[in-house]
């Protein structure tokens, strides 16, 4: 599925609209099926779902190990201490156009396991002026809870935010598809195995989004990557998992999160737990695979537990430069 836009304005036409929505309803119904399923759909196949949340008994007697130590805390200060990191990236295929390009990426807020970040947040990004915003999943924390209190969170971060080119979201693997329509309304354009052409003047920058690939891929994902436009290309995906096969589809620049960067780190910068199980040397920061580039985003919030140690949370702001 391609879209043009230009200034975040998509000009398809009405047979192209009935395509999409056909489209959409295809994919609505095969991710609800997946959520409604035991097992998580990865790119190795499927995995038991219950694999992860057996973890979580030993996650609450090691918060509770942290508060009898006194480190809560400071681990609950670390992740409330967001920032906005400015990231410079230098693609060989950028056209002239897009030179010095801003793309602001929130990542894995996770809002409703530490509800004081969004007002952090909205006022750290308050009256921030990029080209484009760019959310790469989990808005909320709680599987088993209805998706709407942790997302109606995210409204005034994304309100806060001024994007001449739109603003664009993906699902993570917290997300379920109830959430699309959510988001919707909050004036995003949510990605779903599909790209869309930003254009200045006669140049085109490429954005393809992808669904949550750690717990729902399917193949429209890989489909989405190797069926893209010519030209520079942007893979937004929740996680980095997919990471060899965007740079096999010719795909310039990987943004994800989903790691949180360890969200807590060795001392010597190791860390606990990468969640990745493919591509799992991408846990954090710039990387790159073959001639792509990636960046792996801290993220902004927290999961499990609600704290960060050596791991400092934060919104990415991804400045694109072309080579010196």
């Amino acid at each position: 599925m391609h879209d043009a836009l230009r200034g975040g304005v998509s000009n398809s036409g009405g047979d192209q609209i009935a395509q999409n929505n056909d489209v959409r309803q295809a994919w609505y119904d095969q991710r609800r099926d997946l959520e409604r399923g035991g097992h998580n759909a990865t790119p190795k196949g499927l995995v038991h779902r219950r694999r992860w949340r057996r973890l979580e008994p030993a996650l609450k007697v090691f918060e509770r190990l942290l508060q009898l130590s006194g480190l809560h805390a400071r681990g609950r200060a670390n992740a409330l201490d967001i920032a906005l990191k400015t990231i410079t990236v230098r693609l060989a295929n950028l056209p002239a156009a897009f030179d010095g390009y801003r793309i602001l990426q929130i990542s894995d807020p996770h809002l409703d396991l530490l509800p004081d970040l969004a007002d952090r947040m909205t006022a750290l990004l308050h009256g921030v002026s990029v080209d484009l915003l760019l959310l790469t999943g989990d808005y909320r924390d709680q599987h088993d809870d209805p998706p709407e209190p942790g997302l109606a969170l995210l409204q005034p971060i994304v309100a806060a935010v001024d994007a001449a080119d739109g603003c664009f979201a993906l699902l993570g693997n917290h997300d379920p598809a109830a959430s699309v329509a959510i988001l919707e309304d909050m004036g995003l354009q949510v990605l779903l195995n599909q790209t869309v052409s930003i254009e200045r003047r006669h140049d085109s920058l490429h954005l393809t989004g992808l669904d949550d690939v750690h717990s729902f891929y399917t193949e429209a994902a890989h489909g989405a990557l190797r069926n893209g436009p010519t030209g520079c290309r942007i893979a937004a995906v929740h996680s980095a998992e997919v990471a060899d096969m965007a740079a096999a589809a010719d795909i310039d620049l990987y943004l994800c999160g989903h790691t949180h960067g360890g969200q807590i780190r060795l001392p010597w910068g190791g860390p606990l737990i990468s969640r990745l199980r493919r591509c799992r040397s991408y846990s954090h920061g710039l990387w790159r695979h073959g001639d792509m580039i990636g960046y792996t985003s801290n993220g902004a919030g927290v999961a499990s537990i609600p704290v960060r140690y050596n791991c400092p949370p934060e919104v990415a702001l991804i400045v694109l430069r072309r080579p010196a």
